[in-house]
């Protein structure tokens, strides 16, 4: 069997994946700022890092997927002013902050649910690892790479850099970072432009506040991961995972403080999902483009043509490999909608087939048939291990589909393959398509049957009062008021419904 080889974004070349302990792998994956609704661009690392954890644990690994909830701090060191999102947002909504943050995570939770991603083994909150934070900004001003000027702290970029090789994950070089960083409100605290801060001294209107040595204030967005990666997961562990654009500063600025304070590198392999675009244009506020998951799902967005289920977005994102850029638009959904149909249908049929002795007799086996099934099947494990190659592997399985198709409506006789393929067929579409691609059957949601349900009524209803059958027709709305449901007669002789 071959290695599973991992394409390494610090040395930009596939490894062999070799974890730091035998039969053990560790995982981080930077998890959502909850000041918001997810919205698609979400939706690709989640379902990335979940192919990864699938495949690790079908490998035999012992899993710790660790994968944080940002439910403070985050302000931008590029871009904008230094804020908090979450204390923003609370004020906007008019909502505790501690309530807008749960009443995100919860849509986001809702959301992985739908992915049927599987929740990680620990869902640390940086609300939650203040002190740990707290503590790693003390560790890095003790070792001289991190000062305090008016209550807030900075990490000491240009000391960092000229000790260590600062830039190597991003490419970046540090003389570029200083010269091109903007100025921006507290700029002139710092020793340096390319400084970030780890903690930020907290203003007289700011909601979000935490004790320090330093004052009041709130933890800066990059320390948090550190703090929580090395808690659970020690000084240096397996895998980190992301999107692209958290490469710099986030996952550069992770390095720097981690080997500071740990006194080795972090982390092994760093893995990156490419960005989505939609139409060819990248998603974003100011292009007005950005759709969130509950939008997606509904269609309630005005460049969709309809609503798209979740397992179909699930299969679409693995159809193109994920250090590649996808674009959504509504053309390939409904492509992708159409062959995830095919797919399943052909895999259910599958799984139901009773395989019996009689099945694959030798005499009657097509040769050319059953090699070219048996390297098929061969080439997904090739194919995943290949840096998880998931558009690879669903490739040929709509290679196969063609052959079980045939098999079910007997244009291929059964016996044109081995038993032992047959088996072998059977197994492997079970394992890739349910347990490592993680695409299982939708069914109609409860919303979706009642509408139906009702449907039926209205046009009962409708058709008594064609012919006049004015007790049906009433029977049918006052049983229907008697539940809360509220059938109301349009002006254009169509029915609507609300409930009570």
């Amino acid at each position: 069997m071959s290695h599973l080889k991992v394409y390494n974004s610090l040395t930009r070349k596939k490894e062999i994946f070799k974890s730091i302990t035998p039969g053990h792998a560790g995982m981080y994956v930077c998890g959502p700022t909850v000041s918001g609704e997810s919205h698609l661009g979400h939706a690709r690392p989640y379902i990335t890092f979940d192919v990864v954890y699938r495949y690790l644990m079908h490998l035999g690994y012992k899993v710790r997927y660790v994968r944080n909830i940002t439910d403070a701090g985050h302000f931008e060191e590029e871009g904008r002013e230094a804020e908090d999102k979450i204390s923003k947002k609370a004020v906007l909504e008019k909502l505790e902050p501690m309530e807008l943050v749960q009443k995100y995570t919860n849509l986001y939770h809702w959301a992985m649910d739908q992915f049927n991603c599987l929740p990680p083994s620990i869902e640390p909150t940086a609300t939650g690892h203040i002190v740990e934070q707290i503590n790693m900004i003390e560790t890095l001003i003790n070792a001289g790479y991190a000062y305090e000027k008016k209550g807030s702290v900075y990490f000491d970029v240009k000391k960092y850099a000229a000790d260590y090789d600062y830039g190597k994950l991003s490419g970046r070089v540090i003389e570029d970072m200083l010269e091109t960083t903007r100025e921006l409100e507290g700029q002139e605290e710092k020793r340096n432009r390319a400084d970030f801060a780890l903690w930020k001294a907290a203003p007289a209107e700011h909601i979000m506040r935490w004790k320090s040595p330093w004052g009041e204030g709130f933890p800066g967005w990059h320390i948090e991961c550190s703090a929580m990666a090395t808690k659970y997961l020690g000084a240096q562990f397996d895998i980190h995972g992301g999107g692209m654009d958290l490469l710099f500063p986030h996952h550069e600025s992770e390095i720097a403080q981690s080997t500071i304070c740990n006194h080795i590198a972090p982390v092994r392999y760093w893995i990156h999902n490419n960005m989505i675009t939609l139409n060819g244009r990248k998603m974003g506020k100011s292009y007005n483009n950005v759709i969130r998951l509950t939008e997606l799902f509904t269609g309630d967005h005005p460049l969709l043509e309809k609503a798209y289920s979740p397992m179909t977005v699930r299969f679409f994102i693995l159809q193109t490999h994920y250090r590649s850029t996808l674009d959504f638009g509504n053309d390939a959904l409904l492509a992708a909608e159409k062959g995830l149909k095919r797919l399943q249908e052909a895999h259910e049929w599958l799984q139901k087939m009773r395989i019996t002795n009689d099945d694959g007799q030798p005499e009657n086996v097509n040769q050319e048939l059953d090699e070219k099934v048996i390297k098929l099947l061969n080439e997904l494990d090739e194919f995943i291990n290949d840096d998880f190659s998931t558009a690879k592997v669903l490739a040929n399985m709509f290679e196969l589909v063609p052959v079980i198709n045939s098999i079910k409506d007997k244009n291929i006789p059964v016996q044109s393959l081995h038993i032992t393929t047959l088996q072998m067929l059977q197994q492997k579409m079970k394992v890739y398509v349910e347990d490592i691609l993680g695409l299982k059957t939708e069914t109609l949601a409860e919303g979706e049957k009642l509408n139906g349900v009702l449907q039926v009524l209205i046009d009962l209803r409708k058709q008594a009062r064609e012919k006049k059958d004015w007790a049906t027709s009433d029977k049918i709305r006052n049983q229907l008021a008697e539940i809360g449901i509220l059938l109301k007669d349009e002006k254009n002789g169509e029915m609507s419904w609300s409930i009570e």
